[in-house]
């Protein structure tokens, strides 16, 4: 919503500055989302009358002016423009003004003829239109006054965020309310009836309303006699600062006082609506039948579905109600007599139609989130003043108004102590009753207070919400922080909770960024992945999506997080270690909810650090994303896991893995393959994972953490090359060696792994081929006394010997 201060001054006195009636607003919930000064820049433009004008001397496309702009003297300027003559008033630009081009006027010498500022173009004052022409304005325009104040540019228009439970906010009267509550004064709206002639209105338009729930109240009024031009300066600066594009006297009246009191309102040439057999224009509002067409304002013919709310006379549908008017009976330069409709339909309707056909317009935004039905007469009435006003006619006596859904107003209790016991404050009942009142709320009684709602404040349903608007009128500044209380209760986070931080700090700690994408997807990334979910599950898919590449709820953080790797490689961002932790959907055939998953996932690529010219560096691979993996598992307390390998599409095969957690498959590690590389557009190697937050949350509930004394006494370390066949991996040889090595085996580690690309049978010096070296380094220690070769070689023999025929493995000479 756009609030002009201009206009807004006509309805309260606004006593605060700009930045501080914003930070106002935005305490009490309205936010204000931008602040634009309209007529910036053209602080020193000022209107100028041309007294003489003489060709340039030595330029034959120049004239040499004398223009009077209200000052001692007149300014000299050179000109380049043709359109123009002595005696016209035109804008012009002083030296030292900055216009909103950016150019900035300064003295200097044209030509040898010294030119004092510049005449403009309205290309160059910002305002449109062609920038070879000055702008020519009327011969009483005043000499000296700032164009900006005369054209009706200098104004601060507030870009209001409007949430969908305050639909009052969405017309300058509802925001005058806001302010004249927050700021402690006093608004009116301006209450016009037009002066009323001729034949009753009753007796031009007869209304039918087929459903009184899509269709509350509907009115009517007849201005006969119009004519349609150009609305006035006043009324054009009004709709335009309210961001609607000015159309003719009429519309711009309708759209008028739509944004001044918050009924949208539609304008039809009453010639040209079907009448009944009493001659009456019939207007009906019915319900469209299955496939039923309409040629809308907008050129468009649309077919409908059988929900659709239509205006209708007895040739068949006239507008789309609510939402867009429909051609046949389009107010022309050619109209003379008015229909104009005010009235109240169902915001669900409204929503459905204006969604399912794209037409999201003013109009149907104030009806989807609920317009008051009392509110239909009085901006017919003021609707038929202006018309009269602005574009000459009369209003028809009496007003057409079908209301068969009348309601009783809403009526509340509101109870003082528990006010405060909410809020934590001390208000007597006069306070909270003078905190509501401004708010155009009834209240009466005493220690129980009665509330009578108003219905253009929807939101209002029980007594909660009325103690909510206490709280935001008093200030919530004003009320002091406390901590929650409770008897035999301690406060906490939740193991997963811990759990679930524990994963991001040292995620963090590892070197990764945390990423945080859309919780929207593409179904092609399913084809991109070659990912195939399982029979019984199926994505879930949105019913309105922003985008095709945002139609369904991500199932998966891989397309994420490669999106966000190719999104930096493409910016000159090689370096990408980034985390995610977030949910995933999925569902099946006729379930309600979809199954939601905590999961959380990585991708790694480039290098660590950059390599420097005596460090030559090593791109990430498989195995950094293991080890991220490991600091990981050991930060949780060192679940027992393992990385088992395995084959997945988007994987490379032979670097990937399935992460397994106490026999439990809770994710999967790898590189990309090469062809998903290429449908994301990244460059490999990229290492990814992806885990489930639940799994590993249960594995962390499962593990207990061991302490044990830090050891006194020396370790003795013994290494140890084994030569296995090539599919033996270390894992298997690691869990050989911890099984083997009893209480005095501390710890194994691997920290080489040798293959002999040359090596032959015959050579007994070099590895054979299909065999692999892999050496270890293995800590024996006891916790009562410093070993010796007697108390260690015996276990490492043993060790030895089991290993070997556990894997079949031999000992490298």
């Amino acid at each position: 919503m756009r609030v002009s201060l201009n206009w807004l001054s006509d309805l309260v006195k606004i006593t605060l500055p700009v930045e501080e009636l914003c930070d106002r607003l935005d305490m009490t919930g309205t936010k204000v989302e931008a602040v634009h000064v309209l007529g910036e820049g053209l602080d020193g433009v000022v209107i100028g009358q041309v007294l003489t004008r003489e060709q340039h001397p030595d330029a034959d496309r120049l004239s040499y002016c004398s223009v009077d702009i209200g000052a001692e003297e007149p300014l000299r300027i050179v000109c380049g423009a043709d359109n123009f003559a002595a005696g016209d008033r035109v804008p012009v630009a002083c030296v030292g003004t900055t216009l909103p081009n950016g150019l900035t006027i300064k003295k200097a010498k044209l030509r040898g003829l010294v030119s004092e500022g510049m005449m403009c173009s309205p290309i160059e004052l910002g305002v449109g239109g062609e920038a070879s022409g000055l702008l020519i304005l009327p011969p009483d325009a005043p000499i000296g006054v700032p164009y900006a104040e005369y054209a009706g540019l200098s104004d601060t228009v507030l870009e209001l965020e409007v949430t969908p439970n305050r639909p009052d906010c969405l017309s300058m009267a509802g925001v005058a309310r806001e302010v004249a509550a927050v700021t402690g004064v006093s608004f009116s709206v301006p209450a016009s009836r037009p002066a009323e002639s001729g034949g009753a209105a009753s007796e031009s338009v007869s209304v039918t309303i087929d459903d009184p729930v899509l269709c509350p109240r509907y009115t009517a009024r007849v201005i006969r006699g119009v004519t349609i031009g150009p609305s006035p300066a006043w009324l054009a600066e009004r709709v335009t600062a309210a961001g609607t594009r000015p159309v003719n006297n009429v519309v711009d009246v309708t759209n008028y006082v739509m944004y001044e009191l918050g009924q949208p309102l539609h304008a039809f040439d009453l010639a040209r609506v079907a009448t009944d057999a009493a001659g009456r224009a019939a207007i009906g509002v019915r319900t469209a039948a299955e496939g039923e067409r309409i040629r809308t304002l907008d050129g468009q013919d649309r077919a409908l579905a059988a929900d659709a709310l239509l205006i209708t006379d007895p040739s068949g549908p006239i507008a789309l109600a609510g939402v867009m008017g429909g051609e046949s009976t389009e107010v022309s330069e050619a109209t003379t007599d008015i229909l104009l409709e005010s009235a109240c339909f169902d915001p669900a309707s409204i929503s459905r139609t204006s969604r399912r056909l794209g037409l999201i317009s003013e109009s149907s935004l104030r009806f989807e989130r609920g317009v008051d039905p009392d509110l239909a007469s009085r901006a017919a009435d003021r609707a038929a003043a202006l018309i009269a006003e602005v574009a000459g006619g009369t209003a028809a006596p009496g007003i057409v108004d079908e209301y068969p859904g009348r309601r009783e107003p809403r009526r509340l209790e509101l109870r003082a102590g528990r006010v405060n016991q909410l809020l934590g404050t001390a208000l007597s009942p006069a306070d909270v009753s003078a905190l509501l009142v401004p708010l155009g709320l009834d209240v009466t009684g005493d220690e129980v207070l009665t509330v009578t709602v108003p219905g253009f404040r929807p939101d209002l349903e029980r007594e909660v919400d009325l103690i909510e608007e206490v709280a935001r009128l008093y200030g919530l500044e004003n009320i002091a922080s406390t901590r929650p209380g409770g008897r035999g209760r301690v406060g906490g986070r939740t193991p997963g909770q811990r759990t679930r931080d524990r994963i991001g700090a040292t995620l963090r700690a590892a070197g990764l960024d945390e990423h945080i994408g859309y919780s929207f997807g593409d179904s092609q990334d399913l084809e991109r992945l070659g990912w195939e979910c399982a029979p019984d599950e199926v994505l879930v898919e949105l019913i309105n999506p922003m985008s095709e590449e945002q139609a369904v709820m991500r199932w998966t953080l891989l397309p994420s997080l490669l999106r966000a790797v190719s999104h930096n490689q493409r910016r000159g961002v090689p370096d990408v270690h980034i985390y995610e932790m977030g949910t995933t959907f999925i569902t099946a055939e006729g379930r309600k909810q979809p199954k939601e998953r905590l999961m959380v996932g990585g991708a790694l690529t480039g290098f660590w650090a950059r390599p420097g010219w005596n460090d030559p560096g090593a791109t990430l691979d498989f195995f950094d994303g293991k080890g991220v993996l490991e600091t990981l598992m050991e930060a949780l307390g060192s679940p027992r896991w393992t990385a088992r390998p395995a084959s997945r599409p988007w994987l490379q095969d032979g670097r990937s893995a399935d992460v397994v957690v106490d026999g439990d498959v809770v994710g999967w590690l790898g590189e990309a393959a090469p062809q998903v590389l290429d449908a994301y557009e990244a460059s490999g190697p990229v290492v990814l994972f992806e885990l489930s937050v639940p799994a590993l949350v249960k594995a962390v509930g499962r593990a207990s953490v061991r302490y044990r004394e830090i050891p006194r006494y020396p370790a003795v370390t013994l290494d140890l090359a084994l030569v296995v066949d090539e599919d033996v991996t270390v894992e298997r040889v690691l869990a050989s060696i911890r099984s083997a090595g009893g209480t005095l085996l501390e710890s194994a580690r691997v920290f080489d792994v040798y293959r002999d690309p040359a090596g032959t049978p015959e050579d007994t010096r070099r590895l054979p081929v299909g065999k692999k070296s892999l050496a270890f380094s293995l800590v024996y220690r006891a916790s009562d006394r410093t070993l010796t070769d007697g108390d260690v070689r015996p276990v490492h023999d043993k060790l030895v010997r089991k290993v070997c025929g556990a894997v079949g493995a031999e000992v490298r000479g």
